[in-house]
């Protein structure tokens, strides 16, 4: 190829690279910082700390050039009290975001839909008040618990979504819940492969999110 020839070829290139993402970046300069605030779902439970959500999110998120990180702060056994107790502390100062999933142990243990929604609420006011970001992960009642607790349960999240004006995932077990060999020996905590299909699906909510970080910092 001639070189006078190539000259158009290489403009083109050179307008496709600039409308490609760059790196996500904080109001700082560095990589923005997320927290993933949750339960054993978020935690990785029985599974080592690179197969949990928030390091096989981090990873997915940069692969499609999302440089970012993504600290674990999920908890084994966290209901959304328990979660609302920590908070303040959990999410350090210098976070610009959080990934809330928390209300699968409340649904467990038969704990009032209505406490859980008022607990999940002010989490996000407190972290709102803090000028955080918020991607909101959803949970569903299991079906043993009655379909009266399920309709009472399972809105709470899309409903704390809009009011809030949040980026959200609707159900943080989607393509996983009914899949044997994408779950542990107990049948209800996703194994590394089920991890990788969650953060797979979730992506696309994760970049979405990243973007509103992006476009209030600056």
């Amino acid at each position: 190829m001639r070189f006078k020839a190539a000259i158009p070829l290489f403009a083109a290139l050179a307008f496709v690279v600039t409308l490609m993402p760059g790196p996500v970046e904080a109001e700082d300069g560095g990589p923005v910082q997320i927290v993933g605030l949750g339960d054993s779902l978020m935690a990785g439970y029985q599974l080592p700390p690179e197969d949990a959500l928030p390091a096989q999110l981090e990873k997915a998120l940069a692969a499609v050039n999302r440089q970012i990180v993504i600290t674990n702060a999920g908890v084994s056994g966290d209901t959304s009290a328990a979660g609302l107790a920590r908070v303040d502390w959990s999410v350090p100062d210098g976070t610009d975001g959080v990934m809330l999933e928390l209300g699968a142990n409340d649904a467990l243990r038969g704990i009032a839909p209505e406490e859980t929604e008022r607990n999940l609420e002010e989490i996000i006011k407190r972290l709102r008040g803090r000028g955080i970001e918020v991607l909101l992960i959803g949970m569903m009642a299991p079906p043993n618990m009655g379909t009266d607790y399920q309709h009472r349960f399972n809105p709470i999240y899309k409903r704390l979504a809009e009011k809030y004006g949040l980026e959200f995932y609707p159900f943080i077990l989607d393509g996983v819940v009914t899949e044997a060999d994408l779950k542990i020996e107990d049948g209800m905590h996703p194994n590394a492969k089920g991890i990788a299909v969650i953060a797979q699906r979730m992506l696309p909510a994760a970049e979405r999110f990243l973007d509103r970080i992006s476009s209030a910092t600056n």
